[in-house]
């Protein structure tokens, strides 16, 4: 079995300035945007992806830092200290791929932010007392192969190897698949205990997907939980047949059934208050404008703070959708994809982070992340940056620049603070 790392040489350049967060964007502004869609489509192992991890490779390695990929496809990019102690060591960082046509900063605004942190703190310390490392995780967002979070899933062992190597893209092509094309052996993909041994603490900076921050006009804040959230899978069974021949009192429509489906699912999610339910992509088969489809497949994301309220709110929309199937002559069958149960991110973390940046609210949020995967393994804590819009997942997302530098400077004062407990400085966010 191979080694849980694959270094890199890298060559120092310790005169590397300190570069802005909207700088470090713009250089990659161009790539895997979405003519169709809009924003940006950056799945895992696309050309674009795989673009973004080169050019994160490239800016770490300018700054002197060791680059080395794990069994899982994680990027790491150690800071060490003087002894080359990387025991208990200090990780931040996010991901790089995308939802289709999503928006600039959800994933790409961490991994800035964590490399301008390092070089602010650079200019403070030739080398950290407690090693530091910048992770990019891969599959994030689950745009292709359907789970979220895959990357860190894998690495903590919350999803089976096996069924993440057999998971399949929209093409058929496998994961194991993909992930050998890119240079990994799907053999030894799975829960890397040493590596989870170096890291002592996780502090993942991400845009803000909602209004809190607009709201109490503040731009950063600490994150205290994330909501229960899950992925499913409703197929809708019925009889394909031609469009033109076929009566319609002699149908047994998938398609009609989904539609009534989609319908009582948003009934189902207003019954609960706060719970989030969605169906964001729907696909009939065999997918013909004259076929009456014989499958519809609805992919359904749902949400909510107490996790027996996401499991009843499931029970409900699988009972309206078996009584709404039978009334059109059809069947329906649910599976769950990903299940992730509400985080509440580690208490004294969050607290000596508010001692570092007393300024700063704390807020939960409704969307997932690694950090929240983490928990499960090790102390994990997360900050966020103002969204003017209030909209993710979006071309609409939107981060100001002054906000993005005020993150960074943050995360950096979060870093040392951490590193160094006992001189915390005291940041004043705006």
């Amino acid at each position: 079995m191979p080694s849980s790392f694959q270094r890199n040489a890298v060559n120092v350049n310790p005169s590397l300035q300190t570069v802005s967060v909207a700088g470090l964007l713009d250089q990659i502004s161009s790539t895997g945007t979405d003519p169709q869609r809009g924003g940006y489509t950056r799945p895992v192992y696309s050309t674009a992806e795989l673009d973004l991890r080169s050019w994160f490779i490239e800016q770490a390695t300018k700054r002197g830092l060791s680059v080395e990929h794990d069994r899982n496809g994680v990027i790491w990019a150690w800071w060490d200290t003087a002894s080359g102690d990387r025991d208990d060591a200090l990780v931040t960082g996010s991901h790089l791929d995308s939802v289709p046509g999503g928006g600039p900063y959800d994933g790409p605004l961490g991994v800035a932010s964590a490399l301008v942190a390092l070089d602010i703190l650079r200019g403070r310390m030739s080398a950290p007392p407690r090693a530091i490392a910048i992770a990019v995780f891969p599959e994030e967002e689950g745009s292709r192969f359907g789970v979220a979070c895959l990357g860190s899933r894998l690495m903590t062992g919350a999803i089976d190897p096996d069924k993440a190597r057999n998971l399949r893209d929209q093409d058929g092509t496998t994961f194991a698949e993909a992930a050998a094309a890119n240079g990994l052996d799907p053999r030894f993909i799975g829960q890397d205990t040493e590596t989870l041994s170096k890291i002592g603490a996780f502090v993942e900076l991400h845009v803000e997907q909602g209004r809190g921050l607009i709201d109490l006009d503040r731009s950063v804040a600490i994150g205290s939980s994330i909501l229960g959230h899950g992925r499913w899978k409703l197929s809708v069974y019925g009889q394909g047949n031609h469009a033109g021949t076929t009566l319609m009192e002699d149908r047994k429509d998938p398609m009609i059934a989904a539609a009534r489906i989609i319908i009582a699912i948003r009934e189902s999610a207003k019954g609960h208050p706060q719970a989030r339910a969605t169906v964001g992509r729907v696909q009939p088969v065999p997918g013909g404008t004259n076929v009456i489809a014989s499958r519809v497949d609805l992919w359904l994301d749902v949400r909510h703070p107490d996790d027996a309220v996401t499991a009843a709110v499931i029970e409900d929309i699988l009972t309206r959708s078996q009584a709404l199937s039978a009334e059109e002559g059809c069947s329906v069958e649910l599976r769950e994809e990903s299940l992730s149960r509400t985080v509440h991110f580690d208490r004294q973390l969050k607290d000596r982070l508010q001692v570092i940046l007393p300024d700063a609210p704390v807020l939960d949020t409704g969307a997932g992340h690694d950090a929240g995967v983490l928990s499960e393994v090790l102390p994990t804590a997360m900050l966020f940056v103002r969204n003017p819009s209030g909209i993710s997942h979006s071309p609409e997302e939107h981060v100001e620049n002054d906000d993005a530098e005020a993150g960074a400077h943050a995360l950096a004062e979060a870093l040392e603070g951490l590193v160094r407990p006992t001189e915390t400085s005291h940041a004043e966010l705006p």
